[in-house]
C-alpha cells in the first residue's frame, strides 16, 4: 500500500466522518424503513380488531332477534356466551396457528 499524502489529523477527521456515516447508515436509515412496517401493522391490528368487535356484535345481535323464542327469558344469557365462546375459539385457533409458523421457521 502506498503511504498516504495527507497528515494524520485529517486523516482522523475523514475516519470520524465514515465511521459516522456508517452508523447512520445501519441504524437511522433501517430505522426509518422500519418504521413503515411497524405503522403498517399497527393500522392493520385496528382494523382487523374493530371488524372482529362489528362481526361479534352482528352474531350476538342475529342470535337475539332471528332465534328470540329459543333464547327467551331464563334462556337470554346464552347467545352472549355463544359469541364469548366463537371468539375465544376463534382467538385459540388465530394464536396457534401464528406460533406453529413462528416456530417451524425458525428450523
Amino acid at each position: 500500500m502506498a503511504p498516504s499524502s495527507k497528515p494524520l489529523p485529517q486523516q482522523g477527521l475523514e475516519l470520524k466522518e465514515l465511521v459516522v456515516a456508517y452508523f447512520k447508515q445501519e441504524t437511522t436509515d433501517e430505522l426509518k424503513g422500519l418504521a413503515g412496517y411497524v405503522a403498517f401493522g399497527l393500522a392493520a391490528w385496528l382494523l382487523i380488531g374493530i371488524g372482529v368487535v362489528c362481526a361479534a356484535v352482528g352474531l350476538l345481535r342475529l342470535l337475539q332477534e332471528k332465534m328470540a323464542s329459543v333464547f327467551d327469558g331464563p334462556w337470554s344469557w346464552a347467545p352472549y356466551l355463544i359469541v364469548v365462546l366463537i371468539l375465544g375459539i376463534s382467538g385459540y385457533i388465530t394464536w396457534k396457528a401464528t406460533t406453529g409458523r413462528r416456530e417451524g421457521s425458525s428450523r
